[in-house]
Order: structure tokens, then sequence, then C-alpha cells
């Protein structure tokens, strides 16, 4: 069966944006709660982010040139820094209405067609989210998964407007509408911190998470022999490359192709995972200790 690409993944999400926003403005509009208000804007933030991410994706793929010799693949740390922008924008948004409709509550109308309506949009998001973070961590593409845990949070969130504008109705504590708007916009907000803190964390050259550097060090140990050893490995990614660097040392009598034929096939051996490996040979006896890991 053919896997799904982060290009075809992020298409679906933007076809899926397009009929949440539907689905949760007739919410809106059926009702005239100020918490499916909330909900519909994310959805219109959600329809963005896929198209911006549609972008990035397309453009960290295009092969090195000339002016990006280690490739474009950093171009999707920038759509979920967008899309974290974004979320804030929206946050702000939604307190403003929020804030208002608490001074001026209002009754809600014809809740059992609107949460009918939300029911159906938060259940479009949460297939394609699952979709999406799948697509993201097999292909490790971060815009795909950004995508995919934002619509996440918009799942959860319309659930906890759900529960906020039924209780409202219920009760007639019209106050629980704009409470319920108020707690979408705080838990975007965090989605939105983590979306931009790892953006940021890309753009900085920061290292590979613990086990995929325990996996790299496995492989490499496997290829040493007597007097050989492989120090001093650096990581960083780009987007869905990963590159890292590392020392091989070799005894003083090696030959220079006996070397640089172990350093290829170290090159070789982490290639099929998707790493570009570059191996500096330096001659020594016995290989010195390993210092710590970056």
């Amino acid at each position: 069966m053919k896997t799904i690409t982060p290009h075809q993944a992020l298409w679906l999400s933007v076809g899926a944006a397009l009929a949440t926003i539907a689905l949760k403005w007739g919410a809106w509009q059926t009702t005239g709660s100020v918490a499916f208000l909330s909900d519909a804007l994310e959805s219109l933030i959600n329809l963005a982010g896929a198209s911006f991410a549609l972008l990035m994706v397309h453009y960290a793929r295009q092969p090195p040139d000339a002016g990006h010799p280690f490739g474009h693949g950093k171009a999707e740390y920038f759509s979920s820094a967008f899309e974290g922008a974004l979320i804030a924008a929206a946050a702000g948004g939604i307190f403003l209405a929020a804030g208002e409709r608490l001074l001026h509550p209002q009754p809600l109308q014809s809740l059992g067609l609107g949460t009918a309506l939300s029911v159906a949009a938060s259940l479009i998001n949460l297939v394609v989210a699952r979709i999406l973070l799948s697509v993201g961590r097999q292909h490790r593409s971060l815009a795909a998964e950004a995508d995919g845990r934002h619509l996440m949070t918009d799942v959860w969130t319309t659930g906890g407007v759900i529960v906020g504008v039924g209780l409202a109705g219920a009760t007639g504590w019209n106050w629980l509408d704009p409470a319920a708007a108020l707690f979408v916009a705080v838990n975007i907000l965090r989605e939105g911190w983590r979306l931009v803190t790892r953006s940021v964390s890309g753009l900085m050259d920061g290292a590979w998470p613990d086990e995929d550097i325990q996996r790299m060090r496995q492989t490499l140990a496997s290829l040493e022999q007597a007097g050989v050893a492989f120090n001093n490995l650096r990581t960083r990614s780009a987007g869905a490359v990963r590159f890292a660097f590392v020392e091989l040392h070799v005894p003083h009598d090696w030959s220079v192709e006996r070397a640089d034929g172990l350093a290829l096939a170290a090159e070789r051996a982490v290639s099929a995972a998707g790493i570009e490996l570059t191996v500096r040979v330096k001659a020594g006896s016995g290989g010195p200790a390993r210092p710590e890991t970056r």
C-alpha cells in the first residue's frame, strides 16, 4: 500500500479546514454562542496554517543548490512558527470577544443543531489529525506533525466548548459560554507556544533526541575494530533531513585508502535512514575516550 506523503496529507488538512469552517460557522450562526465563534476562528487558523505548511513542505523538498548547499529543509520550521503566531493572534481576538460577552451575557438558541454541527467538525479534525501525526513521524516532517498537533488541540477544545455551551443552555448560566471561549484561547496559546519553541530549537540546530543519538552510536560502534573508534558525534536537523559529524580515529599504520573505506562504510550504513554523515579521519593509536555526545 502506497504511503501518504506530507504534501498529500497537508492537502487533506486544507480540505478538512474548509469543511470545519463551514460547520463551525453554522454552529455559531445557529446558536449565537461566542464559544462556537471562537472555535470557528481556530479553524480559520487551521486553513491558513495548512496552506502555508504546504508551501514550506514543497520548498523544503527542493534539492540543494549553489545558494543552499545543505538543502532547504529548515523551511518547515518557518511553517511551524507561522502557525504558532497565527494561534496567538486568534487567541487575542477570542479574549476580546469573550470579555465583551462576559460583560453582556446573551441567551443561546438552537443548541441541538449547533452542537451536532460542531461534533461533526470535530470528528473530521480527529481523523485528519491522526493521519498528519502518523505521516509527520514517518517522514520526519515538522510541518505535517505541527499541523496534526494543532488539529488535535482543536478536537479537545471543541469538546470543551460543547460541554461549556451545553451547561450554559441547561443551567441558564450564560456566563459559561464566554468562559468556554476563554478555555479555547488559553488552550491554543499553550499549543502555539510549543510550536514556536520547537521551531526555534530547529533553527538553532538543536541536537537529535537522545534515543536517535544512541541508535547512531550503536551503528557506528558496530563498525569499530581494534585500534579504531568513532568519537565526538555531533548532530543537527534541517526539517526531514538529519546531519551528523563524527571523528574516526584509526591507527598510524593504516593507509589512506583503508581509512577512507571505513569512513565510506559508516556513511553508507546511516544513509538509508536519511542521515547525511560527515566523517573526519584522524590518525591515532588505540582510539581516544569518547567525550560527551551532543
